[in-house]
């Protein structure tokens, strides 16, 4: 409350000139997040899809989808993000097809 008016804002003890700024900003965890979600997601389809073929293709496919995942995630605007967010997108990508690549490596 500021006197008899109800204010909706969180801070009702600034003066009505002095407005907080709420334009939206994504964040590079957002991004990131988003990378790592589709990937677990796209490359178990992948895995359990094609269990039952030569590990070459499962592990060319689970690359290449990777390489699209990353395109699309540096569009997002992970490219404008810190160096050290880059670096972490590229290794989790990295590391997540790391391990389907170990997982089927035992179907060589």
């Amino acid at each position: 409350m500021a006197g008899d008016r109800r204010l909706s804002r969180p801070d009702s003890s600034l003066p009505d000139w002095e407005v907080p700024d709420t334009t939206y900003r994504p964040i590079p965890i957002v991004w990131f997040t988003g990378a790592l979600l589709a990937q677990m997601v796209t490359l178990t389809a992948i895995f359990l899809l094609f269990s039952r073929l030569d590990a070459a293709y499962t592990s060319a496919i689970a690359g290449v989808t990777t390489g699209i995942i990353g395109a699309w995630t540096w569009r997002r605007g992970m490219s404008k993000a810190a160096t050290g967010w880059r670096i972490a997108t590229i290794a989790m990508l990295v590391a997540v097809l790391a391990l389907v690549l170990l997982s089927v490596s035992g179907r060589l």
